[in-house]
Parts: C-alpha cells; sequence; structure tokens
C-alpha cells in the first residue's frame, strides 16, 4: 500500500494540508498493513502516561494497546483480561504486564480496588454493557470499541450512567480522525461547495473479508451477536452523520441475504472445505484458498509464530471451526447488501449502500452542494467548483481505518490526561445517534416501513 509520491502530486496535497504520511515499523492494522502514525506535533505533555487495562487481547485489543508500546511515554498498558490463554500470554509480554494484573474474565478485574485510569474495552459486542457499567462505577474513563452495545436500551443506559459520573467514554468511530475524513470536513465546514445538499456513501466489505467475518465469522449471525448495519457501517452512519452536522430524521433500509445460504451451493460441494469438496479448487470462497493457500485474513487466528508450523495450524483450524466450513453451509443471517436512505435536517439527504460482494475494499463518498462536489476513495479526492470549472485534488497514504486508529488513541490519552472530554470527537454524547440510526434502519429492513429517529 506504498504511495509513489510525485512532485505534482506532492504540492496539490501539501496545498490541501495533507502531510507525508510516516508509519509504525512493526504494529499492523486488521489488514496486515503498517500503522498510520498519528500527529504529534501538537501533542500536550503529559505529566505521566495515562494507565489503563485491557479487556479483550483479540485484534482491536492488540491495535489499540499497542499505541504504547510505540509511545510509552502517554500509555502505559498494565492490565489485561482475556480468557484465552495464547492471547493472554502474547498480550501480557508485549506490555509487560505484572502477574498479579493479568486476568481470565472482565468481572475479575473489577474485584480489585481501581488501580489505573481508564479501560480499554474491546471484548466481544454482546460483552461492552457489562464492564463499561462497571468501570463507570468504579470512577474509570473508557475507550470503547464499536458497536457501544447490541442492545439500543443498553447504549442509552451507558450513555445516563456516563453522564452522571461524569467520566470520558470514548466510542472507536475511528474514521472521524482519519485525515481523509476530517478533510472533507473541513471542506464543508469552509463552504467550499457551498450548501452541503446530498451525501453518497459506500462501503464495500470485500468478499473475503465478508466471508471471513460475515458469513462464517464471529458475526455471521444476527441474533447470537450484532445486526451487520451495527456490526459493520455504524462507522459509515457515524461518519456521514458528522460529515452533514445536522440531526437525522427519518430511514429507510433495504437489505438481503441473497447468494450465501444453501440453495446456491454448487454440485458436489461438502459441509467443509477440507471434506474432498468436488469445487473446492474453483470456489472464490473457499477457506483452503483463502487461509492456507493464499494465507490471508489470518489475524483472526492465534497461530504459532513459527512460519514452517503455521501451515498446519491453519489446516487443523480449518477442520474444527467455522471457518472451515462451506459458505453456503453456514447457519448466517446477514444480509451481504444493505442500501439506507436518510433525510437530515434541513432537507439534506444520504444514501449508504454497503456490499459485501465485491473485489476491493476501502469507503468510497460522493459530496454534493450548491457551489461544488467531491468525489473521493480514501486515498484521494477531487472536488470541483461549479463557476471556474476548477478541480483540485488531495491524496494521502492510508491503512484501514484512514489512519484513524492510533490518531483516535492519541486523542483519547490526550482527553483522559487533561480530563476534558472536549478534545474528542467521538464521545459517546455523540456517537449514540448512528447507533440509534443502526438500530432504526434494522428495523426499518425488516419491517419495510420508513423510520422516524428520536435520540
Amino acid at each position: 500500500m506504498t504511495t509513489n509520491w510525485s512532485r505534482r502530486d506532492l504540492i496539490k496535497a501539501l496545498s490541501l494540508g495533507a502531510s507525508i504520511p510516516s508509519f509504525s515499523s512493526w504494529a499492523k492494522d486488521e489488514a496486515g498493513q503498517p500503522m498510520l502514525l498519528p500527529e504529534n506535533s501538537k501533542s500536550f505533555k503529559l505529566a505521566k502516561p495515562v494507565t489503563a487495562i485491557t479487556l479483550g487481547a483479540g485484534n482491536r485489543g492488540n491495535i489499540y494497546g499497542s499505541f504504547s508500546v510505540q509511545y510509552p511515554e502517554k500509555l502505559d498498558i498494565v492490565g489485561v483480561a482475556e480468557p484465552i490463554p495464547i492471547r493472554s500470554e502474547r498480550f501480557s509480554q508485549k506490555h509487560n504486564i505484572s502477574k498479579e494484573n493479568i486476568f481470565k474474565t472482565w468481572e475479575d478485574v473489577f474485584k480489585r480496588p481501581k488501580f489505573a485510569d481508564a479501560i480499554i474495552i474491546t471484548t466481544p459486542d454482546d460483552l461492552h454493557y457489562g464492564p463499561c457499567m462497571q468501570a463507570l462505577k468504579m470512577g474509570y474513563d473508557i475507550l470503547l470499541e464499536k458497536p457501544i452495545s447490541p442492545s439500543e436500551q443498553e447504549c442509552r443506559d451507558i450513555l445516563e450512567l456516563a453522564k452522571k459520573t461524569g467520566r470520558i467514554v470514548a466510542v472507536c468511530h475511528v474514521l472521524r480522525y482519519a485525515p481523509y475524513f476530517v478533510k472533507l470536513k473541513e471542506l464543508i465546514s469552509s463552504g467550499a461547495i457551498g450548501e452541503l445538499v446530498s451525501v453518497q456513501h459506500m462501503e464495500p466489505i470485500g468478499y473475503e473479508h465478508m466471508c471471513d467475518s460475515y458469513v462464517r465469522g464471529n458475526w455471521h449471525n444476527s441474533k447470537k451477536t450484532t445486526p451487520i448495519i451495527l456490526a459493520k457501517s455504524c462507522h459509515d452512519l457515524d461518519i456521514i452523520r458528522w460529515l452533514v452536522g445536522k440531526p437525522s430524521k427519518n430511514i429507510q433500509a433495504f437489505g438481503e441475504l441473497k447468494w450465501f445460504k444453501k440453495e446456491n451451493a454448487p454440485a458436489g460441494s461438502t459441509e467443509r472445505c477440507t471434506d474432498g469438496c468436488k469445487v473446492e479448487s474453483q470456489c472464490a470462497f473457499s477457506a483452503i484458498s483463502i487461509y492456507h493457500r493464499d494465507r490471508k485474513r489470518l489475524k483472526r487466528f492465534d497461530l504459532p509464530y513459527e512460519k514452517e508450523k503455521q501451515g498446519d495450524a491453519i489446516m487443523q483450524i480449518l477442520k474444527t471451526t467455522d471457518y472451515g466450513r462451506c459458505v453456503y453451509k453456514m447457519d448466517n443471517d446477514q444480509p451481504e447488501h444493505y442500501t439506507t436512505n436518510i433525510q437530515f435536517e434541513d432537507g439534506i439527504t444520504a444514501s449508504f449502500s454497503m456490499e459485501g460482494l465485491t473485489s476491493y475494499e476501502g469507503r468510497r463518498t460522493r459530496l454534493m452542494g450548491s457551489k461544488g462536489d467531491i468525489v473521493g476513495d480514501m486515498f484521494s479526492f477531487e472536488h470541483t467548483d461549479f463557476l471556474s470549472g476548477k478541480k483540485t485534488q488531495w491524496k494521502n497514504e492510508t491503512d484501514m481505518h484512514g489512519g484513524g486508529d492510533w490518531r483516535l488513541v492519541e486523542n483519547w490519552i490526550q482527553a483522559v490526561g487533561q480530563q476534558n472530554a472536549g478534545l474528542l470527537s467521538s464521545t459517546i454524547d455523540v456517537s449514540i445517534e448512528s447507533h440509534v440510526m443502526g438500530f432504526l434502519a434494522e428495523k426499518s429492513r425488516i419491517n419495510k416501513k420508513v423510520e422516524d429517529i428520536i435520540v
């Protein structure tokens, strides 16, 4: 994911406020790409690092926690709760966590008196509410992975308790911190396209990611986890709301599970890709092809560090877990395509399309205004002024979340260190609306009605 910067591109990028990116040489995002580092030139100098306990040492827990390895003067991970031994061991070694601060469950953490400034909650979706409520009661500030909770009432309960206790709760809507979306927000606010009239936004998940997370993976069944509009796309509902900058009023959604179901299973297919499936080598969704042959999407697996041992470990996982099952024969119910229409205050409209069957990933955005428009794809965008016809381009390097992951952590640390929630753009107070939009979108999809949005 390397961009070769020509002199012309560099001048164009810098003219719109972009900067030459820098990456962590060792930390990697969900796609295995190097993490984009935050811009620290104006960072407030803390008297001491913020101390935090991580609940859930999976992929997201490691992404946020790894900030402390890159910037130990800002963040110190002093505890972890993780039930999977290999994850707990690797995480505690990485952060040099003392034995007495290594816990099996999140409940164990709160049996101790408060021993850190903050809690990082990266447990599964249905295990956000319990630890968040307990952390608030004990006086911890919180970094909370999205979605806030699979339940609208639980989301509102967390918001109410956060207000009552006065603690900082930052929701991990990382796109608000990505340079691409920050620049779009600046242009809208400056009047560069006049009055904002309409937004079109698309999230192409990519077919491999779709199969990995929402057909075979942890979020394949909405009744056991979270509807895909929240599990995957509350980021997008939130970023649309943030760009528009006005309250949402009505929402309507359509979406179906069309392809990944039993009636579409090809003749000769088996329950598992490893069961001698006759069409495995011709199947684009083959687990053997994705995970074993191509070594993709392996962040879900706790593999041995030795590469020579990984092949056998992968095959064992495919033979014994959902990751090796046929995509047509799972108990999945998540739509692989989902279209949402939103009406905002002042007549602004937005359409959002989540697409699972694409060969590419990375959000696409179109902003239509009274004086111009913007077309972008997270790596770059082009602004056209209607009157002059002038076209201005912006280009920057990015990672899976547009460089937002560690920029979020940086802002959260400053907010906790200074006890100033105003340094964050994704506090629970503002993040609640996009969650309500998501719950109502799913209700609309099922009931086939336009829903009024009441926050």
